[in-house]
C-alpha cells in the first residue's frame, strides 16, 4: 500500500478555516456544559458499566483505555470529583504512566442500550487510600490503586455516532470469528503464530487467565 500524503492545499491548520466549514454552534450545545456532576450526570454514571479514558504524556503521546467493571463501578465521591478503580491488566500502565507526567484527562461513559454518552474532562490523581479503595472490592479482591478524577466539565453527548454505527443493533453485530483470536494476531505480528493445534491450547489459556485473574 502506497504511503499517503495530504495535498497541502487541502490541509486545515487555523480554526478559522476550520470554522468556516460549518454552521455555528448551537447555543444549548455551549450552555449544556457543566462544572461539576448533577442529579442526571451522577444517575449517568450510576448505571454504566463501562468508560474510555484518554491520557497524554508530556510530549503529546495520546493513549485512549477502555475500563469495565459492574454497572456503577466509578465512585462519585462529591460533585466534583470521581474514583475509578484500576483492575488488572497487562501491567503495561500506559494510562497511570501519561497521568503521573500529565493529569488532564477525558473520560467517555457508556450504557449498553443508551445511544447518549457522557462526557466528563477533569484532572487525575493515582491515590492507594485503603479507604477509597475499600468501597471498590468486587468479589473480596480490592483494586491496587484508584484514578480519582477532579471534574471540569461534563455534559452529555448527542446519539449521532451511536446511531450512525447501529451499535446496539443485534442486526449488525458481527462473527468475531471472521478474525483470528487476539493471541494469534499479537503473534503473527510479532514471533509468529504456532500451529493450529497450538493455537489453540494458547486460546484456551488466554480464556483461562481471564477467568482467574479478572479481579
Amino acid at each position: 500500500m502506497k504511503d499517503f500524503k495530504a495535498n497541502p492545499e487541502f490541509v486545515i491548520s487555523d480554526e478559522k478555516s476550520l470554522r468556516s466549514l460549518f454552521h455555528a454552534t448551537h447555543e444549548l450545545a455551549i450552555v449544556k456544559c457543566q462544572n461539576s456532576l448533577d442529579k442526571h450526570a451522577q444517575a449517568f454514571i450510576k448505571r454504566s458499566p463501562f468508560l474510555c479514558i484518554g491520557t497524554q504524556n508530556l510530549d503529546g503521546k495520546a493513549d485512549v483505555s477502555p475500563r469495565g467493571d459492574p454497572v456503577g463501578f466509578v465512585e462519585i465521591l462529591d460533585p466534583y470529583t470521581l474514583a475509578i478503580p484500576d483492575r488488572p491488566g497487562n501491567n503495561r500502565l500506559d494510562t497511570l504512566v501519561n497521568i503521573l507526567a500529565n493529569p488532564s484527562v477525558g473520560l467517555l461513559f457508556i450504557i449498553p442500550g443508551f445511544d447518549d454518552t457522557l462526557r466528563v474532562n477533569g484532572q487525575a490523581s493515582l491515590v492507594n487510600d485503603p479507604e477509597v479503595l475499600g468501597r471498590m472490592r468486587v468479589n473480596d479482591r480490592i483494586p491496587k490503586l484508584a484514578v480519582i478524577v477532579k471534574v471540569n466539565e461534563v455534559f452529555l453527548h448527542c446519539a449521532k455516532a451511536f446511531r450512525r454505527s447501529q451499535l446496539w443493533n443485534p442486526d449488525h453485530f458481527q462473527d468475531r470469528r471472521e478474525m483470528p483470536s487476539l493471541v494469534k494476531i499479537i503473534l503473527d505480528q510479532t514471533t509468529g503464530a504456532p500451529s493450529d493445534d497450538e493455537m489453540r491450547k494458547m486460546d484456551d489459556q488466554l480464556e483461562d487467565d481471564y477467568r482467574r485473574t479478572l479481579y
